[in-house]
C-alpha cells in the first residue's frame, strides 16, 4: 500500500524544494505541479509533490493520521 503525506514547502531551488511535516523534513520534486511557493502545502508521494492542497485540507489530512497513529 501506498500513503501520500501533506507537507508544507519551506524552501525552492529550481525543480526541488524542501517539504516539512510533522518535524520531519523532505527533499521533494516538485516538477508536476506549477506555481508552487513556499509557503503552500503539497501532497506528497514517493518523492513527488502531486497535487497543491489548502492549508486547511493538509492540516485535516495531518490531524487524521495523527488520529491513526494513537488507535494502532
Amino acid at each position: 500500500m501506498c500513503l501520500a503525506i501533506p507537507m508544507k514547502i519551506t524552501k525552492i531551488d529550481g525543480a526541488l524544494a524542501t517539504g516539512e511535516a510533522g518535524g520531519l523534513t523532505q527533499q521533494i520534486r516538485i516538477d508536476f505541479l506549477q506555481d508552487v511557493k513556499s509557503g503552500d502545502y503539497v501532497m506528497v508521494h514517493a518523492g513527488f509533490a502531486i497535487e497543491k492542497m489548502t492549508e486547511r485540507e493538509a492540516l485535516e489530512n495531518l490531524a487524521l493520521f495523527e488520529e491513526i497513529r494513537h488507535v494502532v
